[in-house]
């Protein structure tokens, strides 16, 4: 017996290797073969009698990993399509969709949230009950829950849910961070109660495959995870959910560069199964397929709870001295003395983000990346984000000998200072990447807060969405301008998308919630729109915008990007990458292809950050309106080109940043 296997390698082909006899060997299993001088997990998608014609010595198999499939044809042709559309191997594919444990290890147990469960599952509102008839109604099989923030969105797809499980199908149930993960899986577990697996990147590969297998085997009804859960292996799907849509995270980073958003369209075609989606910030592609009917709208426009929407105050940064406003400092006070808690969100973690001489100007920046160094006070280190290196702090310039060097921008660690001065008696924690090491600590500080043993939280990303905190009278956005600085077209939606969403966490179950936005750019139309609540302003602004620059949702990308350890090889290669490019699409205008379907290259240049890790970076980006040419182009210059030696190429299709 011989068995067809892809492996975890960039080569677009299968492998053949002879099955040793007994050894039990079927589809959908693992297997480890010797591959070259290595031993590589390899993925059996065939099984064939006869021997194959290869120009190889065909080997036998070293051992099998799994005693039963762990994935079936369902899965093999996902692959396949994602191989095809994200521009990679077959094997990468496979990857990235199964779990890479070795045993089976049982996650443990969650415990059940009750008063969440008696907050969220109270009476419906009217525009509930609407949505939830609608959906379930409807002829149509993409639906969007558009809802301000406290809404009761998930609410929702909870009802939608239990529908749908009612009729023996399964649920596959996504969102974007391991806290909302927690959360949620707290409110569903006694609602389907034994019904329920939970997918993510903070469980062990071991603990991953155990859930993995309970799924295969139909033991489970609803699958909670973050992006990966997209590919929980069930055969009775009947609904996809996307909860906090807009959200960067469904995006990978590493190949296969995957949306989260597009693969759930793709299993719910193939599967017969419907899709929703949900946030109070759709991105922009969402809100334009709504609006030509793609997609149908459902809008939930009031709180459940009661509450109104908070009151919101734009401070003007340019006259204060400190951190902190004086008009944010009093509002905190208010609130504390109240017994009430505060949420402070700033998007940029460490004490400060440069180090510099007042002299010369020097600037302490990576040895390996084409970023400064970021101060962090509690190990007394200079950090990169990007690469991880670190450095001592200096005290006299390398460059000019003076002695005036200091900070410059300020991070999450230094806000946490200011704050503990001005509220000594206040309990204080900080959620970021940093504090945030240990798996448990996210889950700890976020029940010690939803328990009123904290008074003020202050964090990054991780504290703004999709979280309810009874409690939450006021949020503060320590600065609301960290995105506006970035060279990327879609820094005004990121902008827009998080003041609205952060400012959703405050008196989310009253009428006392306030938010206060500090910024320097209080002009600015993200920031103006989002503080102001003309949300569809902004959306019809923007996407006038990007249909004038011809940007996405208007039309599609694809960026190339160059990278290895020599600035001239990789100038190099990109100029060679450029050629073959040019010449694919002088090929589509020879073949008289329409010209309205022909793509073109937006640009050929360094990457914003030239250097990461080592590696110098350069780009190409194509852009076009038809995405078949589009892939076309793509598919050719990933069979064709092939890197010199030490050089790499990155293939991102629908980049959501080119940095």
């Amino acid at each position: 017996m011989y068995a067809h296997v892809v492996l975890k390698v960039p080569l677009a082909r299968q492998f053949t290797y002879v099955v040793p006899e007994g050894m039990i060997t079927e589809v959908g299993m693992r297997a480890v073969v010797p591959f070259g001088k290595r031993e590589l997990t390899a993925f059996v998608v065939g099984l064939s009698a006869e021997i194959p014609e290869v120009s190889y010595t065909i080997k036998p198999i070293k051992r099998m990993i799994d005693k039963e499939p762990l994935f079936g044809i369902a899965e093999i042709e996902l692959s396949r399509w994602i191989a095809r559309f994200y521009l990679c191997s077959e094997g990468e594919a496979l990857s990235a969709m199964i779990p890479s444990g070795r045993r089976d290890i049982e996650p443990a147990f969650l415990d059940v949230d009750e008063e969440a469960i008696a907050i969220e599952g109270n009476m419906l509102s009217s525009e509930q009950q609407a949505a939830i008839t609608a959906i379930l109604h409807s002829e149509q099989k993409m639906h969007y829950v558009y809802g301000v923030t406290g809404s009761g969105k998930s609410e929702v797809f909870l009802r939608v849910a239990e529908a749908v499980v009612a009729l023996g199908k399964q649920v596959i149930y996504l969102v974007p961070e391991i806290t909302l993960t927690h959360q949620l899986a707290r409110q569903v577990s006694k609602r389907f109660e034994g019904k329920v697996a939970i997918l993510h990147s903070g469980m062990s590969p071991s603990q991953r495959l155990a859930t993995w297998r309970k799924i295969k085997r139909g033991e489970v009804q609803i699958a909670i995870g973050a992006r990966s859960a997209v590919f929980a292996p069930f055969e009775r799907l009947g609904l996809l959910i996307i909860d906090e849509e807009h959200e960067n995270s469904y995006k990978a980073g590493s190949s296969p560069r995957y949306h989260a958003r597009q693969v759930a369209q793709k299993r719910a075609i193939d599967s017969g199964a419907m899709m929703i989606m949900g946030s109070a910030t759709p991105s922009l592609e969402s809100w334009m397929m709504m609006e030509e009917g793609v997609v149908v709208r459902h809008i939930l426009s009031s709180r459940v709870a009661g509450g109104e929407p908070p009151q919101v105050t734009v401070i003007n940064m340019l006259g204060e001295k400190r951190l902190l406003s004086r008009t944010l400092v009093a509002q905190m006070k208010e609130t504390l003395t109240k017994g009430r808690q505060v949420i402070l969100f700033l998007n940029r973690r460490g004490f400060s983000y440069f180090f510099h001489c007042r002299s010369c100007g020097y600037e302490m920046v990576c040895p390996h990346c084409s970023v400064a160094l970021t101060y962090h006070k509690s190990p007394e280190k200079m950090v990169c984000h990007y690469c991880g290196a670190t450095r001592t702090p200096i005290t006299v310039c390398p460059t000019c000998n003076s002695v005036d060097v200091g900070y410059g921008g300020f991070g999450t660690e230094m806000v946490e200072k200011e704050v503990h001065q001005f509220f000594p008696n206040a309990r204080i924690a900080r959620l970021d990447t940093d504090s945030a090491k240990e798996k448990s600590m996210v889950a700890t500080v976020l029940a010690d807060f939803r328990d009123g043993n904290l008074d003020i939280l202050l964090g990054t990303q991780m504290v703004a969405k999709g979280l309810n905190f009874p409690l939450v009278d006021l949020v503060g956005i320590v600065l609301a301008d960290s995105a506006l600085n970035l060279p990327d077209f879609r820094s005004q939606e990121r902008t827009f998308s998080l003041i609205v969403q952060v400012s959703g966490r405050a008196g989310r179950f009253n009428n006392a919630g306030k938010v206060i936005v500090q910024t320097f750019h209080p002009e600015n139309s993200a920031i103006r729109m989002a503080t102001s609540g003309n949300i569809l302003q902004f959306y019809t602004q923007e996407l006038a915008a990007r249909k004038a620059t011809a940007f996405p949702p208007y039309t599609r990308l694809v960026n190339f990007v160059i990278r290895g350890r020599s600035k001239e090889r990789t100038t190099s290669e990109i100029e060679r990458l450029h050629a073959l490019v040019q010449a694919l699409i002088t090929a589509l205008t020879k073949a008289q292809i329409p010209t309205s379907e022909i793509p073109d290259i937006l640009g050929v240049a360094p990457c914003p950050l030239e250097k990461i890790a080592g590696n110098w970076r350069h780009h190409l980006v194509l852009r076009g309106t038809h995405i078949g040419r589009i892939l076309q182009v793509a598919t050719a210059v990933h069979q064709e080109f092939k890197p010199l030696t030490g050089i790499y190429l990155e293939i991102d299709l629908d980049p959501l940043q080119m940095l």
